[in-house]
């Protein structure tokens, strides 16, 4: 296939960034995205050119760090699927392709896709964790858990955090990747002794970081490569409200 490539670069954080055309031939459907960006760095610096900058580690799905807006659509138009793990056979000879970064005001360009993703870290870092004495694993069985309660928590629990939500997101909100941390904590029994606190202490810290509130507009759970339910958010205000009728307190 024959495409044309229109890419976002941008030197560095304070640099103004453009859209960059690039024409690459003999592109095979085979290929994943990721791998015909390598073919095209690889002949940017044959001729001695900036290679394009993008995040990328496992390439199996399971990191979340190929963060790209392709087309207009976070990780691009194959649904659940991330940008590594989609593949040229999904684009036609001929087709213009759009490739741009996390557009977000929590997520900051660092160069071309790059963008700082370390907000997630904090948000993390605010209540995204249960406090137990450390030691030797407890056994599997020894607390039970109802298959509902189980099942839910595991649908949370398959984020990866790469930030799709946010950047599709109209209000750049991070509302569906916190709930999901909060809700496959907060249903099992090893999360209630902090359940009301974390889940204050972790909005409070995703509404300190600048990211846009949530108006259910859905967009994150369409281009959410795990399909994130929208009821992990539901069970966040949940946990937001009884912490508040309760009289809990953030840290």
């Amino acid at each position: 296939m024959k495409l044309t490539l229109r890419i976002w670069r941008q030197a560095s954080p304070d640099a103004k960034g453009k859209m960059q055309k690039y024409t690459l031939d003999d592109v095979e459907p085979d290929m994943s995205f990721l791998e015909m960006l390598d073919v095209l760095n690889e002949k940017l610096m044959l001729d001695d050119k900036d290679p394009v900058s993008f995040d990328h580690d496992c390439r199996e799905g399971i990191c979340g760090s190929c963060a790209m807006v392709i087309n207009g659509t976070a990780h691009g138009p194959q649904k659940n699927t991330t940008t590594c793990q989609l593949h040229m056979r999904h684009f036609n000879d001929g087709d213009t392709i759009d490739i741009e970064p996390w557009r977000a005001r929590a997520f900051p360009v660092i160069k071309d896709l790059v963008t700082d993703r370390s907000a997630f870290d904090e948000i993390i870092k605010a209540g995204g964790y249960i406090s137990v004495n450390t030691g030797s694993a407890p056994e599997a069985h020894a607390i039970p858990v109802d298959k509902v309660s189980a099942d839910d928590a595991f649908d949370a629990a398959t984020c990866i955090g790469c930030g799709a939500c946010v950047a599709a997101c109209p209000n750049g909100s991070s509302m569906l990747f916190t709930a999901a941390k909060v809700t496959h904590l907060g249903l099992l029994p090893q999360g209630q002794p902090e359940r009301a606190t974390r889940a204050m202490n972790m909005l409070a810290k995703q509404d300190e970081l600048d990211f846009g509130g949530c108006t259910n507009v859905g967009a994150c759970h369409e281009v959410c490569p795990k399909g994130i339910p929208l009821a992990s958010i539901a069970q966040l205000n949940h946990d937001v409200l009884g912490a508040t009728l309760t009289g809990a307190r953030s840290d």
